[in-house]
């Protein structure tokens, strides 16, 4: 077992016990979830330092002014992928999460209170559509929200094939779509795996796509063909 793998088990649950309180206070003082979610992003940046992660931002100038709602696409590399976002994406948004992520104690728990979005693909039918209705109001209200549009992780290099239903919340709110492309965290903590390593993490984010006049399926195709473009450029 690695260094890093014992300082991150080590310190980082004694550090989750001691932010939980204050991301619960958070949620009493603002009940939009933002504090809880400032909390989370200092979570976030603690156990990277301890991984010894170290992440470079491209394209900051594309992210749309605060307060506009958008649907972030994001690929999906390795399980880092969610605290490299949440500790350096500049921008207030939700999480769009598995439902069975919010039963993991404190960590689950606190994106409960962060007002982020579960999704049950297992259950599908009326469930399914339900928790996509309800990210369509939120981002009509305001609120951005991120998805991982393979629906899994895929460490190799290019991108799987996208599900439809994070588009169809773009099309049906009339948001934009911002492309990002992320790239390393697959390094950090193989999948499977519970070793973790330190790296370079590269983040690239594209100039935002604007879902009005276009169907589910080309918005898709769009935003693949703009997130390819983004994953050559950070690569390894």
């Amino acid at each position: 077992m690695s260094f890093r793998t014992i300082v991150v088990w080590l310190l980082g649950i004694p550090v989750t016990l001691v932010l939980f309180p204050f991301a619960l206070l958070g949620r009493l003082v603002d009940g939009t979830g933002r504090l809880t979610h400032r909390v989370g992003s200092l979570w976030c940046r603690i156990i990277l330092w301890l991984s010894g992660v170290r992440v470079i931002i491209k394209g900051r100038e594309n992210l749309p002014e605060e307060g506009s709602a958008c649907v972030f696409a994001v690929n999906h590399k390795g399980a880092f992928d969610i605290p490299v976002l949440q500790a350096y994406l500049p921008y207030d948004f939700k999480w769009i999460a598995k439902k069975s992520l919010f039963y993991i104690p404190f960590v689950g728990w606190a994106m409960g209170l962060a007002g982020y979005i579960p999704i049950d693909r297992k259950q599908g039918g009326r469930a399914y559509v339900k928790s996509i209705n309800d990210a369509i109001r939120r981002v009509k209200g305001g609120v951005s929200v991120i998805i991982f549009p393979e629906g899994t992780r895929h460490p190799e290099k290019g991108l799987l094939p996208f599900k439809k239903g994070g588009f169809v919340i773009a099309t049906r709110s009339g948001s934009p779509v911002v492309p990002v492309a992320i790239s390393g965290t697959e390094k950090v903590m193989k999948k499977g795996s519970l070793v973790i390593k330190p790296a370079t993490v590269r983040v690239n984010i594209g100039s935002p796509i604007e879902s009005q006049g276009l169907d589910d399926r080309s918005l898709c195709e769009l935003t693949r063909e703009k997130m390819e473009a983004l994953l050559k450029e950070i690569e390894d």
